[in-house]
């Protein structure tokens, strides 16, 4: 498909402009040949885990002392090139990198981070966020898998869902919450862990049959009598749930660029089938009808680009800091506008595709299909929009429960 030009008010820097372009070329020219395969094949391909690794995209918002490049606005870039070839592959850079190794590199120790980091920035191993669980969606406060001490650390007992990256001969760690105790205020003490791939008690459950998503990896986890040390708990106990939420808020925008991704390609998909799609001899592209909804689609990539990429750099002032108040609250309302505005956009983004198309945008041979497809997830996954809604509302200062 031809690609339009998506400049807005937006000013990225040279740096950013030139690795646009380059991830661009390589999603383009090593990934868009085969997604329809992996797709068809519902398998993570890990020969394009690999490619992207040795491309640095899982480097890309790491620490410079592991390796990284420390630029969170280079990785929703690099997502939303991703996401514009294959949604699926979009989603595995997402969150092997703004959910995988973000809660290390932000609430690590030393010994944690020197473990993990390096091989995970690399892309050599993938780590996964196991927050949901069956009865803990958007309420992830109602965490029911606990974590009870013992003599030379704690047993885990629980089960998590929902979890991508969890189940690939990747996958090296991943990171649990669990219920320590209770709070002083009566609510649940909820603590952060790391698990290893491999430890005795945690199961890997077969991989969900999902809407779509085809080609990425998502499974249910089932935690029986895991033991782990205290050097596997992930910064203090009882903040977990806390850093968690902290987490998240990179998880939206990074979800948001997934979702800038799609609509833009699906804006470009209709314009090309809108010059060359002929009805009543002239292109459907000549009616207004059409014209406008594709319109509709540049109006929603040039919104999504300014809210999201302000986001990011918000993020990027920030840094790994977690103590600055007043950015955190600003970049989290930021946070939230952008995957409200980008996800429920890109939902619609593939509606009007698929309408363009007509017939054929029903027939899986067609990319709308399978954006479609992948695109009600967008939002649900990180926080659905309802959730997004009550955020900025708190934000205004609206007593909303």
């Amino acid at each position: 498909m031809t690609a339009v030009d998506h400049s807005t008010g937006y000013q990225p820097s040279p740096d950013h402009r030139d690795f646009r372009a380059a991830v661009a070329d390589f999603a383009r020219s090593r990934l868009a040949p085969h997604v329809e395969q992996w797709n068809a094949e519902h398998r993570l391909p890990l020969e394009a885990v690999r490619a992207m690794a040795e491309f640095g995209l899982f480097g890309l918002a790491g620490s410079e002392e592991y390796g990284g490049a420390g630029d969170f606005s280079s990785l929703c870039i690099a997502i939303e090139e991703i996401g514009y070839v294959d949604q699926s592959l979009g989603i595995t850079l997402s969150a092997a990198v703004g959910l995988g190794s973000n809660p290390i590199a932000t609430f690590g120790s030393v010994a944690q981070r020197d473990r993990h980091l390096p091989d995970l920035i690399a892309g050599r191993a993938l780590a996964s966020f196991g927050l949901t669980e069956p009865e803990a969606g958007t309420d992830a406060g109602a965490t029911r898998t606990r974590a009870e001490r013992v003599d030379d650390g704690w047993v885990i007992n629980g089960a998590k869902q929902f979890i991508t990256n969890s189940g690939t001969e990747l996958t090296s760690v991943i990171t649990i919450t669990a219920r320590t105790g209770t709070a002083t205020d009566g609510t649940p003490e909820i603590t952060a862990f790391l698990v290893p791939v491999g430890t005795p008690g945690l199961t890997v459950e077969p991989a969900y049959d999902k809407l779509g998503w085809y080609a990425s990896d998502t499974h249910p986890l089932n935690l029986d009598g895991v033991r782990v040390g205290d050097d596997q708990v992930l910064g203090e106990v009882g903040q977990g749930y806390k850093q968690f939420l902290a987490i998240l808020d990179d998880g939206r925008v990074a979800i948001a660029a997934l979702a800038l991704g799609c609509i833009r390609a699906c804006r470009d998909l209709a314009v090309d089938y809108a010059k060359t799609r002929q009805t009543f001899g002239r292109p459907i592209g000549a009616r207004q009808g059409i014209a406008f909804q594709i319109a509709d689609l540049d109006v929603m990539a040039h919104a999504a680009e300014l809210l999201i990429y302000s986001a990011a750099a918000l993020r990027d002032r920030m840094g790994h800091d977690q103590h600055n108040a007043r950015d955190r609250q600003e970049f989290k309302r930021a946070a939230s506008i952008a995957k409200l505005y980008a996800t429920e956009s890109a939902v619609t983004a593939t509606r009007i595709a698929g309408q363009v198309f007509g017939g054929y945008g029903f027939m899986n041979e067609y990319p709308v299909a399978r954006f479609y497809r992948d695109a009600k997830i967008l939002e649900i996954g990180e926080g659905t929009s309802e959730v997004q809604r009550l955020l900025i509302a708190r934000g205004l200062g609206l007593p909303v429960e």
